[in-house]
């Protein structure tokens, strides 16, 4: 089942992709659904609603309002070895606030105050249930699903300080969908997918999602030994080589630039790039 939100006749609606087009299943949201214990896998079928077709500029952010968006750093060796920093032996997380978030087919914004935006392509995962010291050998049985993210960071503010959270939390930086796919559409842990990133056509990142080095199942694991995870939380599970930063010369996205990024079973997340207003 894939589910997308978007524009509908004004407002903020769910729908789920049929092979007729977008059947528009209500105004609640995929956090509420979750919270409630709704199995998305059945409940996109079982829902009535009319069919439509989404226009281009009328996808929102799959989710609103995550409880938690955590995201992975230095998660494939090729990307740490193009990076200032050793490869860490336990995962390098870090959060994304809600108010960076924006949509497939929306502008990541290039702030006024610095020409360092990057992209980054990664793979997000959705969780339908949560809680503390969940064991690896149990934790894919909370994931809900599985998205497309975008992981703007502008680099200037991400290295001002060992802390990176300034720099990966600039508005509108953080593109999240279109679709979150159900985990029983995907194999166990996403694992086994095709990751490619363009830049105006070009392959800019190309990898597959086994080349993590901290799983799926590992990071949730590991995450819960500390944090009491719920439905509704977002990881995101982090980006291969090929980054702008680690190019030699730097290469940053300007205004004009069009980023795609794919997942083979997924889709693939379009955002031009545009400056701050």
């Amino acid at each position: 089942m894939r589910y997308v939100r978007f524009i509908h006749q004004g407002r903020p609606v769910l729908g789920v992709r049929t092979t007729e087009g977008v059947k528009v299943i209500g105004d609640e949201t995929l956090e509420a659904l979750m919270a409630r214990g709704v199995d998305l896998a059945t409940f996109g079928i079982e829902a009535q609603g009319p069919l439509v077709e989404v226009g281009e500029q009328d996808y929102l952010p799959l989710m609103s309002k995550p409880g938690k968006i955590v995201c992975v750093g230095l998660n494939y060796a090729d990307h740490t070895k193009e990076s200032p920093y050793a490869q860490p032996d336990y995962p390098t997380l870090f959060p994304r606030f809600n108010s960076s978030l924006t949509a497939h087919n929306k502008p990541l914004i290039r702030p006024r105050i610095s020409d360092t935006l990057d992209y980054e392509g990664e793979m997000a995962v959705v969780l339908k249930s949560g809680g503390r010291h969940i064991s690896k050998a149990q934790a894919l049985e909370h994931v809900a699903g599985y998205a497309l993210f975008n992981e703007g960071s502008v680099r200037e503010y991400q290295f001002k300080s060992p802390q990176w959270t300034v720099g990966k939390n600039f508005d509108d930086t953080g593109a999240f969908g279109p679709d979150l796919v159900t985990a029983d559409e995907l194999p166990p842990g996403g694992k086994g997918l095709l990751l490619q990133t363009r830049v105006n056509g070009k392959v800019v990142q190309s990898a597959n999602t086994d080349d993590m080095l901290f799983d799926v199942a590992t990071i949730i694991s590991t995450l819960s030994e500390a944090v009491t995870l719920e439905a509704g939380d977002v990881i995101v599970s982090g980006t291969p080589a090929g980054v702008g930063f680690g190019m030699n010369p730097k290469v940053y996205l300007k205004a004009g630039d069009v980023v795609e990024v794919s997942i083979e079973g997924i889709g693939t997340l379009v955002n031009p790039i545009v400056d701050e207003a």
